[in-house]
């Protein structure tokens, strides 16, 4: 089964999240840059904060507890510091571009937590080598918002179609370290159907995914039992669906992608017909 993260400052959303199942509440404390590369578009941007990692660290005791920080700047010891402290079981490094920040966000970490490295532009893709020889690593996370936008992509996704993640992932593989990619939204829904994501996933050996916004959007749901029911509905359907998933072969997979890849073109075409 995918571990599934789902980003959270707030203790109520995160004490329904682990109880529906969700593996990891994720504390989003990235800011510096992002608004930039991201400026054109629909991604949420959150500035979450120390004081919002101890409030889910004091709710939560089932799922674990990932904080993302900000890439490696003159502040970064300091605020790596701060969130172990403050009880951070993972601590994910962003937009790092090369083996040198990959192993300083290592040594400041010093074992103290779990680390996952969030690969998001083609500098660290082409730096990849070297960084899958650092010791120190436990999972790496490709990102594929960023991603797209650094490669040059239309859509996200195209990183699926166009095989690039399938070869990050091959050599993430033979490195033994675990990785993931993306994320996705409940299963049946979708531009691009959640269940052609999570197929996706399995086709690649992936074992960690983002629960997106899309999933359970608090934008247009305020009341605690509807979204505890949005939670419990939509992780069953999905953990379903990742059991028959356990069943399948690879050629069940190749036909998914397949789906995936013609309904990619046709987003693709559509958004640039806009």
């Amino acid at each position: 089964m995918l571990k599934l993260m789902y980003i959270t400052d707030n203790p109520d959303i995160a004490v329904i999240a682990q109880n529906a199942g969700v593996d990891r509440i994720f504390v989003d404390m990235e800011y510096i840059g992002k608004s930039e590369r991201q400026r054109m578009m629909d991604t949420v941007q959150n500035h979450h904060t120390v004081e919002d990692i101890m409030n889910i660290r004091n709710v939560i005791d089932k799922s674990e507890l990932i904080v993302r920080v900000n890439p490696i700047h003159d502040g970064s010891e300091k605020e790596i510091n701060a969130v172990v402290d403050a009880g951070a079981d993972i601590i994910m490094l962003p937009m790092w571009h090369n083996a040198e920040q990959a192993q300083e966000f290592i040594k400041l970490v010093g074992g103290r937590a779990k680390t996952m490295l969030l690969l998001e532009n083609l500098d660290a893709v082409n730096d990849l080598d070297r960084v899958l020889r650092l010791d120190g690593i436990d999972e790496i996370h490709i990102g594929l918002n960023d991603l797209h936008i650094s490669v040059g992509c239309t859509f996200l996704f195209q990183l699926l179609a166009d095989s690039i993640v399938k070869n990050i992932t091959e050599k993430i593989k033979k490195s033994g370290i675990t990785y993931g990619f993306g994320g996705f939204g409940r299963i049946g829904e979708g531009i691009l159907p959640a269940d052609y994501i999570v197929s996706e996933h399995y086709r690649l050996g992936s074992s960690i995914a983002i629960l997106s916004r899309s999933f359970c959007d608090l934008r247009k749901y305020s009341d605690l039992d509807e979204i505890k029911e949005l939670f419990d509905s939509g992780l069953a359907r999905l953990r379903e669906y990742e059991h028959f998933l356990e069943n399948c072969d690879s050629d069940y997979f190749e036909q998914v992608h397949l789906k995936l890849c013609d309904c990619v073109d046709k987003i693709v075409e559509e958004m640039k017909n806009v």
